[in-house]
């Protein structure tokens, strides 16, 4: 699983040094120095945003893997073949049966507002806990960076808008190209 994980992460580096070295290239025979300037300012912040989105979130994910409670999750070995088949998911296991005759409107009433609070309560609870993975220092500070190198070119009268968005739009191709490498 390691080594998938490094030659993923070598394919990821590979295909965006590729790409960067394309652009840095391009831009020195086709364009002029502030061309380049443009693009490796969008490039580079694009690529930290998106480097500290998938930290803070894998942060996220081992947080809440570390505070997993598995004594509440239900042995496979004790379902029958049926109940698998039924249920291949165990999504039913938890609700206790209620006999027909026992199902007035006002009892269907009453389940349908406990299934509602606890949706309610697990969507605050899903905020909080993703909060630490939209609000991580590193992310914060990437897009700071983009926000600072755009104020800085513009301010200096060498913003060049085309550049800046073929800048920004090589992270996303570079995943992209990356992901497709990483299939094959």
């Amino acid at each position: 699983m390691t080594m998938k994980i490094n030659q993923s992460l070598k394919n990821f580096a590979l295909v965006f040094i590729t790409l960067d070295l394309c652009l840095i290239i391009y831009a020195l025979v086709f364009n002029s120095s502030i061309w380049l300037l443009n693009t490796q300012v969008a490039f580079i912040s694009s690529l930290f945003i998106t480097i500290a989105s998938f930290l803070s979130y894998k942060k996220n994910i081992q947080g809440r893997l570390s505070n997993l409670d598995l004594s509440k999750q239900v042995n496979a070995e004790q379902r029958d073949k049926v109940d698998e088949i039924d249920d291949p998911y165990d999504l039913y296991t938890e609700y206790e049966q209620i006999p027909e005759d026992e199902l007035t409107p006002e009892k269907i009433k009453e389940i349908i507002n406990e299934e509602k609070a606890k949706v309610k309560k697990n969507s605050v609870k899903n905020t909080i806990f993703s909060a630490t993975g939209f609000l991580s220092i590193y992310r914060v500070l990437g897009y700071a960076t983009l926000i600072l190198g755009f104020f800085a070119l513009n301010n200096n009268k060498l913003f060049l808008p085309l550049a800046f968005i073929i800048g920004l739009a090589i992270v996303p191709i570079g995943v992209l190209l990356s992901k497709l490498l990483d299939k094959k």
